[in-house]
């Protein structure tokens, strides 16, 4: 007998009180607890208002009901969608009458996502691209979300698959008739082929460090000597008091965070603590977190007393202000968070300088598909150089393009990510 999964049903909207909330039923039950709660079916994929009752006949809430058919639904299964009004109360009071039906259970968390994965309605880098876009922020995390979850990076993978099949085709057609004469020379097209997936691939692994930044968020770190301006400077971008500021040098001890959208890019401000020499062994944790930080961050932003030099030297990208300009007799390239100004010309130059980085991201979003592309890339530099030594290395070259054609399904989750799925749904809401 062939195994059919629970029927699960769950609130898909956010708790508290709302407009509307959503509860979703998803299974091959769904029908009968549409029945059940307001007497019929509605045709497929029709709003229909209808009346919701207990099995006492009590009236729970007048509700929008949709019907989704197996295979026309988010899950793939049978889904019912009930839109009540949405008091905690009613909430509530149906999902009390659910949970008393026979052979209907609560959902995990993902695991109407995870249907759809197991049914085929989407691959698993939609999935992760679907939980980007629950939890984006910034527009540019919209976007990116919303390519991975329209299937883009699925696409590319299957073309490169694709390619990879043909020249392992080709190869093994030639193993085939190795004792007979084969008329044409598969070889040239053979490296066409892998040579346009590698150059592919390569351009891909590129730009994932800046498109999992985009996913992320980009790390701007404010450096100076103590009592520069740090905090005051990273208060009048936040907003608002997010770090403490006085006269006393050294106030800062360990590195404050800020998570701002910048130009629709999610950007994390670090104000650290003032660089200098210090005996303070706490003082002195902080210095060298901040010098830690500033070093793995994206950017930094330098302020300067006037005569003063950088405590270490800033990278080609970096920004360079003079601090406190309210203080300065000539005020070009000087910044004063105290009174404002200078501040709207820094975050758009920050701006600029992140979304000229950001411009080169890639489709692929995080470590495990650069690695999956990684282990694709140096199988198909293998079997690049095998198959320069001519038609007795066409069965290792074969196997080499095998291995590569793994590695790309394992983007997509065709093989190797059951160990991932527990993780990757764990970070789902329930009734997502």
């Amino acid at each position: 007998m062939a195994y059919v999964p629970d029927t699960i049903f769950a609130l898909a909207t956010a708790p508290g009180k709302a407009g509307v909330a959503v509860v979703r039923v998803s299974g091959s039950r769904a029908s009968d607890v549409c029945k059940s709660l307001c007497g019929d079916v509605p045709p497929a994929r029709t709003a229909a208002l209808r009346v919701l009752s207990d099995s006492r006949g009590t009236r729970l809430d007048q509700a929008l009901v949709l019907f989704f058919k197996e295979k026309g639904s988010f899950t793939g299964e049978q889904v019912v969608e009930f839109h009540l009004h949405g008091s905690v109360a009613v909430v509530n009071a149906v999902l009390k009458v659910l949970a008393d039906l026979d052979d209907l259970r609560m959902a995990e968390a993902g695991e109407f996502t995870r249907r759809a994965l197991e049914n085929g309605c989407l691959d698993l880098a939609q999935v992760e691209g679907l939980a980007d876009l629950i939890e984006a922020e910034t527009e540019s995390q919209r976007k990116q979300a919303l390519r991975v979850l329209s299937g883009d990076l699925g696409n590319l993978a299957g073309g490169w698959r694709e390619n990879l099949i043909r020249a392992a085709a080709l190869l093994e057609a030639t193993i085939d008739f190795a004792d007979e004469e084969v008329p044409v020379d598969v070889t040239p097209e053979v490296q066409e082929l892998l040579n346009t997936v590698s150059d592919q691939l390569s351009k891909e692994i590129s730009g994932v460090e800046t498109a999992e930044r985009i996913r992320i968020g980009f790390e701007v770190a404010i450096l100076g000597a103590p009592n520069v301006g740090k905090s005051t400077l990273l208060n009048a971008l936040a907003g608002r008091e997010a770090a403490i500021t006085s006269e006393f040098a050294g106030t800062t001890r360990d590195v404050i965070e800020v998570r701002m959208d910048l130009g629709g890019l999610p950007v994390t401000l670090l104000d650290t603590a003032g660089l200098r020499d210090t005996d303070d062994v706490v003082e002195g944790i902080g210095i060298e977190r901040a010098r830690e930080r500033a070093l793995a961050a994206d950017l930094r932003v330098f302020l300067i007393e006037a005569g003063k030099t950088p405590d270490f030297e800033p990278l080609p990208n970096d920004i360079i202000r003079a601090a406190k300009a309210d203080t300065l007799t000539d005020s070009s390239h000087a910044i004063s968070g105290k009174t404002g100004f200078g501040v709207s010309e820094l975050v758009s130059e920050i701006s600029d300088k992140l979304a000229d980085r950001a411009s080169h991201s890639g489709i692929a979003t995080r470590e495990r598909h650069r690695i999956a592309m990684s282990r694709a890339t140096e199988s198909l530099s293998a079997a690049n150089a095998l198959l320069n030594l001519g038609p007795d290395h066409y069965e290792i070259v074969a196997e080499e393009l095998r291995t590569a054609i793994r590695a790309l399904d394992s983007i997509v989750g065709r093989v190797d990510v059951e160990n991932l799925l527990d993780e990757i749904f764990s970070s789902f809401c329930i009734g997502k």
